[in-house]
């Protein structure tokens, strides 16, 4: 799969722009706040109906208008496909694939595969749980449609419980009502819980023959699934803690609270591990994930590494590259001298500035 070209209008900085993109390396080139990393993350969006910023869908519309579009055209088992997404400052996303309008933004995932590679990815090992399981969410979104749907089920009934429980603090009366609401945050908690287990044993298995290979065989990786509670026990963790969560106005248990560890050498890399061995775990994370892509889809997905080379060693830098010579790859990056000097394939180069994206 590859992206053919991409039609952008009032997005972010970007008045107007046309991208024809080759199958092989894209060069995004310019300075710092030109657009390089706009345009990335427009080609994201149309893969995940997200922007990898965590950007509101009005911050994403150029200042002073009101909607932006962006009509990316692609490619996948020989066949062309056409892709429509309509920002509006005041209404929903419109979303629409070959002309068909599609009825929830979520239902995009899986018509592309997308691997975003940022310095912030570099630090998913040592920051917070959040990023880690919006780590597992995103990918596992986009390889199972059952994941997605419980997700966004579980992550509703979530919110409802929480504010239910604010109230009960003032209104008691209301307390019967959770029995429903548990019941519902149980059912699609434990197969979030069940299917994580499985990705994250699969996950685990590539990364350690990739890090091996990596690091020269010289370290070894593991990922640990931390639950906050197992699938068996969630339904009584959760009657257990309710008055402890009606007294916090918060869920205290469940995968909304899951987290990742990574081992090296059965150190804690996130307490103490250095910032080499940190950023090769989070390399060796990426490439297993356009792997695991890669199996279970057969198909190869579109690469974006947004300015993440200048932030790799000589030696990780040719790894990576070597590991994504048949992926289509878009890179940005202030200037082209470390990427002649890496002797990268550079198979369409564009200069970015301003918000105009020249050849």
């Amino acid at each position: 799969m590859y992206v053919e070209s991409i039609e952008l209008n009032n997005y972010r900085n970007i008045e107007s722009a046309r991208v024809d993109f080759s199958p092989g390396v894209n060069i995004f080139y310019g300075d710092n706040a030109q657009g390089k990393t706009n345009l990335l993350e427009s080609i994201y969006l149309c893969g995940t109906s997200r922007s990898h910023r965590g950007s509101k869908d009005r911050e994403l519309i150029r200042f002073g208008e009101e909607e932006a579009h962006i009509r990316l055209n692609f490619r996948k088992n020989d066949l062309s496909h056409r892709l429509d997404v309509h920002l509006k400052k005041r209404k929903s996303k419109g979303i629409a694939v070959d002309s068909v309008p599609l009825k929830r933004s979520g239902d995009l995932l899986g018509y592309m595969h997308i691997v975003f590679f940022s310095p912030e990815d570099l630090s998913i090992i040592k920051e917070g749980p959040s990023g880690r399981r919006r780590f597992l969410d995103m990918e596992m979104s986009q390889l199972d449609k059952v994941y997605l749907t419980h997700l966004a089920r579980y992550n509703k009934i979530l919110s409802e419980r929480n504010n239910l429980l604010k109230q009960i603090f003032r209104f008691p009366a209301l307390k019967d009502t959770l029995d429903g609401w548990d019941s519902q945050l149980v059912e699609s908690g434990r197969i979030i819980i069940g299917k994580r287990e499985a990705f994250v044993r699969e996950l685990d298995h590539m990364m350690r023959e990739i890090h091996g290979r990596l690091t020269g065989q010289k370290e070894s990786v593991k990922i640990i699934y931390e639950k906050n509670t197992g699938a068996e026990d969630l339904e009584h963790m959760i009657r257990e803690r309710r008055e402890r969560d009606i007294a916090t106005g918060t869920t205290s248990a469940g995968p909304h609270r899951d987290d990742l560890v990574f081992l090296s050498n059965d150190i804690d890399l996130r307490r103490f591990g250095s910032q080499g061995q940190q950023r090769t775990a989070a390399l060796s994370l990426k490439l297993s994930e356009i792997r695991m892509i890669e199996e279970e889809t057969g198909d190869k997905p579109v690469l974006i590494l947004d300015d993440v080379l200048s932030e790799l060693d000589g030696h990780r830098q040719a790894w990576l590259l070597e590991s994504i010579r048949d992926i289509q790859t878009m890179i940005s990056c202030t200037g082209l001298e470390d990427l002649v000097s890496s002797r990268i394939n550079m198979d369409k180069v564009f200069h970015v500035v301003n918000g105009n994206v020249k050849i």
